[in-house]
């Protein structure tokens, strides 16, 4: 299909409609959040004072109540909301970039190699300055970013499979870096950095949560102006050149603003898998593959199922809290086997 046949198909009006759709999703998976935990606050007590015969006394919070809801459950819902939004958003550039919905940042290595730096940086100490774990995990992404592409030919002209490939391999070489770097580690930080590893949203600190968003918002922002182009590089690059696209020039810029939403949400939230996989592929079986529409769409909805994906992490297991990357896992792997078997893996076309 013609690329401006899908192109005129998909109006501004479409993606505002869409994206406020999504958005309403995403505040009513936030509220809902709010509500979930151990503990009965206030504002359920409220409702249901509200549906009995006691409307007056609805909503008298405690400031117990206070300090769970805004304090410690709402700073984790927004950064979830951002972790998944960025993840989100990173692997729809990369399964653009590589023609393949199979590519995402876990798989690629690029989380490993983010998690791997962002462990050197806490190890040595550098967590006490500023961006001391950031700055690390996004030259460990740097890194990975370039390993993959060095294995999968030239810049110029790549192989899709050759690269997931090649993520997969330095993955698995990053991961024994971490293991060897556990190794090393003190028994009283071992646990700590192990379940940081699986996924934590449980920490992040006011700074942190700002710097994601702002990270979010550039690494976006670069992503939708340049969405046109992706639209023709996901047609091939001969026909993006032919169209007057600077591949090479779009494809780095686009790579780099992807490891630097990774590395972020990594340095900050632990290695959380196949949020990248699975949320731009089901977008794009259900909206197209315009990226006009599907970067917003699957930002927003990347947010919504990290939220919900962290609510059952922190409420399924009664006195006990999972990392998140465990839930996600569960949910990608089987997705995962799904689009294989099928035979999604290929490279797509409009």
């Amino acid at each position: 299909m013609d690329v401006f046949m899908v192109e005129s198909a998909v109006t501004l009006a479409k993606v505002i409609k869409v994206s406020l759709l999504l958005f309403l999703v995403l505040l009513a998976t936030a509220a809902a959040s709010l509500f979930c935990g151990p503990a009965d606050t206030g504002l359920l007590q409220g409702f249901r004072e509200i549906l009995g015969e006691r409307p007056e006394a609805a909503f008298a919070l405690k400031p117990e109540d206070v300090t769970i809801l805004f304090s410690l459950r709402l700073p984790r819902i927004l950064f979830a909301g951002l972790v998944g939004a960025s993840l989100s958003t990173a692997g729809v550039i990369f399964q653009a970039l590589l023609r393949n919905p199979l590519a995402d940042p876990y798989i690629l290595g690029i989380s490993g190699g983010s998690a791997l730096g962002a462990i050197i940086g806490i190890s040595t100490g550098m967590a006490v300055l500023p961006l001391g774990v950031p700055l690390p995990a996004f030259l460990g992404a740097a890194v990975t970013v370039i390993l993959v592409l060095a294995a999968g030919g030239s810049v110029k002209g790549f192989s899709s499979g050759t690269m997931l490939l090649a993520g997969v391999i330095v993955n698995a070489f990053f991961s024994a870096l971490i293991m060897l770097v556990l190794s090393l580690s003190s028994h009283a930080d071992l646990q700590k950095v192990i379940f940081w590893l699986m996924g934590n949203l449980s920490l992040a600190e006011p700074e942190e949560i700002l710097l994601t968003g702002l990270v979010l918002l550039a690494g976006f922002s670069i992503a939708w102006l340049h969405a046109r182009s992706i639209n023709l590089i996901s047609l091939g690059e001969e026909t993006a050149i032919h169209l007057g696209v600077a591949v090479e020039r779009t494809r780095m810029i686009l790579l780099l603003s992807g490891s630097l939403l990774t590395a972020v949400a990594v340095s900050f939230s632990g290695t959380v898998g196949f949020v990248g996989l699975i949320i731009p592929h089901m977008m794009r079986m259900l909206l197209g593959a315009d990226h006009r529409l599907l970067l917003p769409a699957s930002l927003l909805f990347g947010a919504s199922f990290l939220i919900v994906a962290d609510t059952l992490a922190r409420t399924a297991i009664p006195d006990m809290e999972l990392p998140v990357g465990v839930v996600t896992a569960l949910c990608g792997s089987p997705y995962f086997l799904y689009l294989l078997r099928k035979g999604r893996f290929r490279p797509w076309s409009f």
